[in-house]
């Protein structure tokens, strides 16, 4: 990651580094998320489907951008792979995302959104 051309000092690199490490060392069964090298704020994240259910084996795709004011503003969350529920590259509103600002928390962490969105999805996805 080009961490070099980010000011270490900002609340929001400090963060977003730390979120990095803090995925890296805790590596997920179910979901994954780094940012992109040439802008930290652009995370991408892949998703597995639900096991037992008729998305299992299935890999979704989707980006997480992170406000310059993060983690005191929320991300926002979009799928980039079909999937026959959401639209693709398109905002999915949760309460987690900044579609309802008045509910974010700055404590909420990297993996906690994605353990959340893996969650969401995993009902989305199987709910008739």
């Amino acid at each position: 990651m080009a961490e070099e051309k980010y000011n270490r000092r900002n609340t929001a690199v400090k963060r977003i580094l730390q979120e990095v490490k803090e995925m890296q060392s805790n590596p997920s069964d179910d979901f994954m998320s780094l940012p992109l090298e040439e802008n930290i704020f652009e995370w991408q994240f892949a998703i597995l489907g639900p096991r037992d259910s008729e998305f299992e084996g299935g890999i979704y795709h989707g980006r997480i951008q992170l406000p310059a004011d993060y983690p005191f503003k929320p991300p926002s969350f979009m799928l980039l792979t079909p999937n026959g529920r959401f639209e693709t590259q398109t905002k999915i509103c949760l309460s987690i995302s900044n579609h309802h600002p008045e509910h974010w928390q700055p404590s909420w962490s990297g993996m906690l959104l994605l353990l959340v969105l893996f969650l969401f999805l995993s009902f989305w996805l199987c709910v008739l």
